[in-house]
């Protein structure tokens, strides 16, 4: 008993109907940005947790830009 592409084509006009094309595409925008943070939050954490001590405590090199 699952949605054929008739039932899901009628459901996505309904909806478009209902919100409006640019207001769906400001959700599906924000959504996506929203995942792509997620994402990247999720990577960043498990980056950080392969730096061992060593690399942590290194200090960090500033290099000039007025030569």
């Amino acid at each position: 008993m699952g949605f054929g592409w008739q039932e899901l084509l009628i459901i996505a006009v309904i909806v478009a109907l209902v919100f409006g094309t640019k207001k769906l595409r400001n959700i599906g925008s924000d959504l996506g940005g929203a995942v792509k943070g997620f994402k990247d939050s999720v990577g960043s954490d498990s980056k950080d947790e392969g730096q061992t001590a060593v690399e942590s405590d290194t200090p960090v090199e500033k290099k000039s830009t007025a030569e």
